[in-house]
Parts: C-alpha cells; structure tokens; sequence
C-alpha cells in the first residue's frame, strides 16, 4: 500500500501524523508548565497544514521543525 503524498492529506490525517511524531520524538508527555505535548501537537498541527510550503515537508518534520524551538527564550 502506498502512503498519500504529503500535499493530499486531510487536515485530520496530517494532525493525527503530526501528533504522533511529535509525542514520540519529545520522549514525555507534558512541559514544566503541566502543558501536554499531545494537546499543544493538535493545536499547532493546523498552522503547517495550511501553509503549502510546509505540507511539501510532511507532518513530520513540520512536528520536528516546530520542536527544534522548543527550550528558546
């Protein structure tokens, strides 16, 4: 079975991707702040989607793009 291409996922299935990755590659479930990871991944997932630049890359690494800024001040 061949995966969708990236620029033909649905909103649901590029948040469900996105979610997923992110969840895993951060290795714990919630920041300092008590925040979770998978929440905070749902609701930033839709800003990439949107953007059809950032749908070329994937959810995945959108959800890793978005985390290499995660700890700046």
């Amino acid at each position: 079975m061949t995966q969708k291409p990236n620029t033909e996922l649905t909103l649901e299935e590029w948040t469900e991707r996105f979610t997923a990755h992110m969840v895993k590659m951060a290795g714990f479930t919630h920041f300092e702040d008590g925040g979770s990871v998978e929440e905070y991944a749902r609701e930033v997932a839709a800003a990439s989607w949107q953007d059809p630049l950032y749908r070329d890359d994937g959810p995945e690494a959108c959800a890793e793009s978005d985390m290499h800024y995660w700890g700046e001040e």
